[in-house]
């Protein structure tokens, strides 16, 4: 029987650095990657002018919105497998990853109904104007045909980082980007044959690599040559099993949506200062996603390496960990955030080179949030060290505190009622940032339960049961 052991993907032993950056690095290049379809996007429609750029920037907020909902989910599959990886319960690793599918598939059918349904009333009710309304509107339907793809990919990433192979997500991205490399210039502006679709045309080419992707992801996990195999018996719908992994990843969940949301409601607040201020709202807001990959990917490590520390029983390790993600973290994106601050009109330019206005709005807001770059890298490392615990609860309460109670309030206060006006909503990001970090910290020094969670003891899936009762019920 197929055992999924792996010496290279044991990240129990070892020097910790070690197995942070082989973790991390590729994790950060693939998330680099990921944001490179929406960069790519934004780079190609920016040739069709301001009202473009401000249609995809408008769609994007809530595309996020529901894919986050799902996304979280994912989160539960990567705890659970590299709690069991720790372990060495092989037979678990592979049902949590069918069960953790499932649940991943029948999501994004309910959130592409939605999503499309929604599409054109949520747009109209942002307030676009008429030169950006129906182009957002088809970004937005043709993206959210493609979710079930990308989904299943997300699945398929957080399975393999569950176990510790981050590398083959990485090439796999990096194929479909370069391919879309080619697919948007082509369906964007048009070719021969080809009509020109506009906005429309990043999303056709998107959809069409994602599901690529998806194909690839689901072929691997079949293989069962990287740390899972999946077999039928491994995807017979046990809605008990699932329910345990969805109370799990649901937090999470919440917590990407809450953050989600709250970009769409930003988006609420920027609108009404005018399809200017919209578009560099939008560029700004592309340079805070790509700036924090570094911060995510080593979030993302961390949580595989304490889950797997944490299911072996190596808490003192774990600690380890989380501090040196820690320090590596916080000074990356210092330095990110000096290079930016110094940069910030060259990289406005590059994306909307023909509108001097919206440059200099994208550099203010860019150099404004880069205050806060080193301390929000802190903070999410802490939540990565928390859900690799299997605490998703904590992380999920402080980004309703830090969006709900302090961003979205301060903008609209700060641009509604002090002369700063749309200038107040760039400032609300680094004073809110600051200080959801101070919460954070103080919570993670002052507190231990998450040294103490062992899921692989709170929910039980096939590990004490024999293979028929695995198939029938699914828990012990």
């Amino acid at each position: 029987m197929f055992s999924g052991k792996k010496k290279k993907y044991n990240l129990t032993k070892g020097p910790i650095l070690k197995s942070l950056l082989l973790l991390a690095i590729p994790i950060v290049l693939s998330n680099i990657l990921h944001t490179a379809y929406q960069i790519t996007d934004t780079f190609w429609v920016g040739r069709l002018g301001a009202p473009a750029v401000a249609a995809v920037s408008m769609s994007f907020p809530i595309i996020f919105l529901l894919i986050s909902l799902g996304g979280g989910l994912a989160i539960a599959g990567t705890v659970l497998v590299a709690q069991y990886k720790g372990k060495k319960d092989y037979e678990n690793i592979n049902y949590a990853s069918g069960q953790t599918f499932l649940m991943m598939f029948f999501t994004a059918l309910i959130l592409t109904i939605i999503g499309y349904t929604l599409s054109s009333p949520l747009i109209k009710l942002m307030g676009a104007d008429s030169l950006v309304l129906p182009e957002a509107i088809s970004y937005m339907q043709i993206s959210f045909l493609g979710i079930i793809f990308m989904f299943i990919f997300f699945v398929f990433q957080s399975l393999m980082r569950g176990v510790g192979d981050a590398k083959i997500p990485l090439f796999i991205v990096l194929s479909t980007v370069i391919l879309n490399l080619f697919l948007d210039p082509l369906f964007i502006l048009g070719y021969s044959i080809i009509p020109a679709f506009g906005v429309a045309g990043a999303a056709i080419a998107t959809v069409f690599t994602e599901g690529l992707s998806a194909i690839i992801g689901m072929i691997i996990l079949f293989n069962g040559k990287h740390g899972i195999r999946l077999k039928i018996k491994h995807l017979k719908p046990n809605f008990k099993t699932m329910k345990k992994i969805f109370r799990l990843g649901f937090p999470a969940s919440i917590e990407q949506s809450t953050r989600s949301l709250g970009m769409t409601i930003m988006i609420f607040i920027v609108a009404s200062f005018g399809t200017m201020v919209t578009a560099a709202y939008g560029i700004g807001g592309r340079i805070l996603s790509f700036v924090i990959i570094p911060a995510l990917g080593l979030s993302m490590a961390t949580s595989t390496l304490v889950g797997q520390n944490i299911g072996a029983g190596k808490i003192k390790r774990a600690e380890k960990v989380a501090t040196l993600s820690m320090k590596i973290s916080f000074f990356s994106l210092s330095i990110m955030a000096l290079v930016l601050f110094v940069f910030a009109k060259d990289i406005s330019h590059f994306f909307i080179p023909q509108d001097i206005n919206v440059i200099n709005m994208s550099a203010d807001f860019i150099r404004i949030m880069a205050v806060s770059f080193g301390f929000v890298g802190i903070q999410i490392v802490l939540n990565g060290v928390l859900r690799g615990a299997g605490d998703t609860f904590v992380p999920m309460v402080l980004a309703v505190i830090s969006l709900w109670i302090l961003r979205v309030p301060l903008a609209y206060c700060l641009s509604n009622f002090t002369s700063l006006s749309y200038n107040g909503i760039w400032w609300a990001f680094p004073i809110a940032n600051i200080v959801s970090f101070v919460f954070t910290y103080i919570w993670y020094k002052k507190k231990s339960n998450w040294k103490k969670r062992k899921l692989t003891e709170e929910i039980r899936l096939a590990g004490e049961a024999t293979e028929e009762t695995i198939i029938d019920e699914g828990l012990s």
